[in-house]
């Protein structure tokens, strides 16, 4: 029996780290694994943070679970590839040890830097040209002056600045290393040059450029595993690992959207909703982002914090597991008779309000049911991400087809209302796993090249990214109008509700 090639795909996402093993010839997962992680405890309010350490325990579980279930020799892994969440901020100091837990992407309060650092490169329009890109809390910039301006003792000690997934890499490779896509999200780069931004570098430090790591393209490898990692996770040293990305970048490879006119929707803890491009997409008003992918292209994107997250909050009240909440949800009509979820829980991102709140709008007898304020929430998060995807179509991007990702995607009631908001057919894939099967895949076209071989991803993601052929969900035209007057509604109450949620938050603290 020959030897098989098989891929480990990485997704070290905010609650826990999952990990595939792949066949390189066929695109099967023969194999996965899990391990649960946690953000810290007792933070202020919109504090989100971690222990990188978590992420290394999580990542060697959920990867041993994996090779174990795969039955996988040590021999038989040629390559590995990492996703991670996005726009973290991981401090190193000379030494290479972690400085302090780690800011994450969820992490909104850094409004007060983001507006330091605008003004100090002369306002939105310079900033935007610039970058391409406003500077949002979720970004890591603002979490790097952030730390010069309320730890100065840690940023005296900042040696070098990593993402999420660069750490692991680290931690695989022992290599320092950050590709095109995953820096994109930092707010510290020129999208449209792919290189840092010598404006923004000096509004945060003048010295903060010889602390970020050097740029390089996507297909080209972040390392290779190192003697010590390799007999922590039972493999042999040498193993390549691909460059990785944000976990967006790796979900769009996961889902295929490696061409033009494929659009991803992950509905996740966040929402986001991202498109391929050959050319980069700048948004005069900053709020859809100017991503590169990780492909040497890019990725369109537009993210909302709050999605399950939202969802999840409401079915947890109601003390019901995943299809009881569903069951429940569909005994309110489309629309939910006017009851709507605005789902700011702790602030957004799109569009950009990061003092606001949930609000229930349209309570009334009526609509003081379970039924109607299950069916609200699913609805209000997909509300919030058309936003989104109508701005994007603003900008020359629209949506033919949504390919849907996270755990939203699992229930049939909820991808009929994604198809009835979005007004387009919604498809689902037969790996769910988006981003960790995207790394995998991604580790597969860096193998291959490191080989010789003249291989495109687009080539590599065609032939192994297949959808649900049952599960296609087409839109209703009565419900598509409806949620049309209902999409204009909630933009109009978030816009008529932000002095409020400023207010609200100077009192809450």
């Amino acid at each position: 029996m020959a030897q098989r090639s098989l891929l480990i795909g990485i997704d070290s996402g905010t609650q826990s780290t999952k990990a595939l093993i792949v066949d390189a010839v066929s695109g099967r997962v023969l194999g996965e694994g899990s391990a649960p992680h946690s953000l810290l405890s007792g933070l202020p309010a919109g504090a989100k943070e971690q222990d990188p350490a978590q992420w290394v325990r999580a990542t060697t579980r959920a990867i041993q679970a994996a090779l174990k279930s795969a039955k996988a020799k040590a021999t038989e892994v040629v390559a590995i590839g990492v996703s991670g969440q996005q726009h973290g901020f991981v401090a190193l100091d000379a030494q290479d040890r972690v400085i302090r837990p780690a800011k994450l992407w969820c992490d909104t309060v850094t409004a007060p830097e983001c507006a330091e650092i605008t003004a100090a490169m002369g306002g939105p329009k310079k900033t935007h040209q610039a970058l391409g890109n406003a500077v949002l809390p979720g970004f890591t910039a603002p979490k790097i002056l952030w730390l010069k301006r309320h730890e100065p003792e840690n940023f005296a000690r900042l040696a070098t600045v990593l993402l999420p997934h660069d750490y692991l890499n680290f931690w695989l490779t022992g290599d320092k290393f950050m590709e095109y896509g995953d820096a994109s999200g930092t707010a510290l780069m020129d999208v449209r040059r792919r290189r840092w931004s010598s404006a923004v570098i000096r509004a945060i430090d003048p010295e903060l450029e010889g602390k970020l790591p050097a740029l390089s393209p996507s297909d080209r490898p972040a390392g290779h595993l190192s003697a010590k990692t390799a007999k922590t996770l039972g493999l042999n040293p040498g193993v390549v690992v691909s460059a990785g990305g944000g976990d967006n970048m790796m979900g769009a490879i996961g889902t295929g959207n490696t061409r033009e006119g494929v659009i991803t929707a992950s509905f996740g803890t966040s929402g986001t909703i991202y498109a391929c491009t050959e050319k980069p997409v700048i948004d005069p008003a900053g709020e859809i982002a100017a991503f590169c992918d990780s492909t040497n292209r890019w990725l369109p994107l537009l993210c909302t914090m709050n999605v399950t997250v939202a969802t999840e909050m409401v079915r947890s009240e109601a003390n019901l597991d995943h299809a009881q909440f569903e069951k429940l949800a569909s005994k309110a009509p489309a629309g939910s008779d006017g009851l709507m979820l605005l789902p700011y829980l702790e602030g957004e991102r799109t569009p950009n309000v990061p003092d606001g709140t949930g609000v229930f709008f349209g309570v009334r007898p009526k609509t003081f049911t379970s039924a109607h304020y299950a069916r609200a929430a699913m609805e209000g998060v997909t509300l919030g991400m058309n936003y989104g995807l109508r701005r994007l179509a603003t900008l020359g991007v629209s949506a033919q087809q949504v390919r849907a990702t996270g755990g939203g995607a699992k229930s049939k009631l909820w991808r009929q209302i994604m198809a009835d908001v979005f007004n387009a057919e919604v498809v689902t894939l037969k790996v769910a796993e988006g981003a960790a099967y995207g790394a995998a895949l991604q580790a597969l076209w860096c193998w291959r090249r490191e080989k010789g071989e003249t291989v495109g991803i687009s080539e590599i993601t065609e032939r192994f990214v297949s959808v649900i052929a049952n599960e296609t969900t087409v839109p209703k035209a009565a419900n598509v109008a409806m949620y049309q007057g209902l999409q204009q509604l909630q933009e109009e109450l978030a816009r008529s509700l932000r002095p409020a949620f400023a207010q609200h938050r100077r009192w809450v603290g």
